[in-house]
């Protein structure tokens, strides 16, 4: 009797395990070919309109994230996994371009680029948009707590040095920001190549040092959501998504300048999906899915069509699309070269070091 039960359920269980893979490889061979990777920042594209993207398009979207362009940059060249599209700032895409590591944009392939704002083509980085389609742009500024720090004006670098906010102040985790405020603390340019200015810099870094509570990422979000800390320094559509979890916070741009920043989709030249690509970004640039997206990121749009359809009091609110005399102060990210790269680099490891 136990040998004829085996003899009926061992064929049956071959045949679902038989019909399982069989499942298995038609799903491969379903999205062979169809597989779309896509190289962002965390919490930078709104999941529901992935789900729509490969609805819509027959595709499957495999996100990775990076929390910094030189992290992007390192895995876009190491070419272990070939990226369809990649979302770098402005002076990244630059370096990518001079590294001969991005395939030039098919405009015939994205017709939605008629929707944005002409201010944010052209720009230096990338002359006719050859290889770059703009997708955010923000500033850099302080985000503090008023009712905790009434007596604190921030419209000043110099505020985060109070004696007032010993232990309160987080720094968003990047040499460009970190530096770029203390070179704009002391009246110089952001993208300063003079080694006298960035040690002066950097000095003023290190005499921050008593009132910083720690050097972090995302979990920026949840330390000043929960009060953990009095003020930050962090980009402006971090302070707008922390904004909208704790009321009681406030984002300001110092009067002494900072960084006027852009995020662009730029397709990298190890690319094995240009098609898929060039839908995707063209996905993403109709207005409807724009305005969706950019209320879910809290980022400033390019796209003018999409502002439209905003509420007023976002696409009106200067305190995240700054006036053209607050812009006049603000300064995009230049391409340093090696050498300067590099020294930003050493500085401010050296500066983590000492703090710790």
């Amino acid at each position: 009797m136990k040998q004829l039960i085996q003899w009926i359920v061992i064929p049956i269980i071959i045949g679902i395990l038989c019909l399982f893979v069989s499942n298995q490889l038609s799903q491969t061979e379903s999205v062979d070919g169809k597989v779309l990777y896509v190289y962002n920042w965390g919490e930078y594209i709104d999941p529901e309109l992935i789900d729509q993207f490969e609805e819509e398009y027959g595709y499957k979207v495999i996100l990775e994230t990076f929390d910094s362009n030189e992290a992007m940059l390192a895995k876009v060249k190491n070419g272990g996994t070939h990226y369809d599209v990649a979302v770098p700032s402005e002076y990244m895409i630059e370096m990518m371009k001079e590294e001969d590591l991005l395939v030039p944009i098919n405009y015939e392939q994205i017709p939605n680029i008629k929707h944005i704002e002409d201010e944010f083509l052209d720009l230096s980085f990338d002359r006719n948009n050859e290889y770059s389609v703009p997708y955010f742009w923000g500033t850099v500024g302080i985000l503090y707590h008023p009712e905790r720090t009434k007596s604190i004006d921030f419209s000043s670098w110099e505020s985060l040095y109070d004696e007032r906010l010993k232990n309160e102040v987080l720094l968003v985790d990047g040499p460009r920001e970190s530096l770029g405020f203390a070179l704009n603390l002391n009246g110089y340019s952001l993208n300063s190549k003079e080694d006298q200015q960035l040690d002066k810099a950097y000095d003023s870094l290190l005499d921050l040092t008593p009132n910083i509570r720690g050097i972090v990422g995302d979990e920026i979000n949840t330390m000043m959501t929960q009060n953990e800390a009095k003020a930050a320094v962090v980009w402006s559509g971090m302070a707008r998504d922390i904004m909208w979890e704790n009321e009681a916070l406030d984002y300001i741009v110092p009067e002494e300048g900072s960084n006027l920043w852009f995020d662009n989709f730029v397709i990298p030249k190890t690319a094995q999906n240009t098609k898929g690509a060039h839908e995707f970004i063209n996905f993403l640039l109709d207005p409807e899915i724009s305005a969706q997206n950019t209320e879910w990121v809290g980022y400033a749009t390019p796209n003018e069509a999409a502002k439209a359809l905003l509420d007023k009091e976002v696409s009106e609110d200067e305190r995240f699309y700054p006036s053209d005399q607050m812009k006049e102060k603000l300064e995009v990210y230049e391409n340093l070269g090696e050498a300067y790269t590099n020294k930003y680099s050493e500085l401010y490891l050296k500066f983590k070091i000492n703090l710790n």
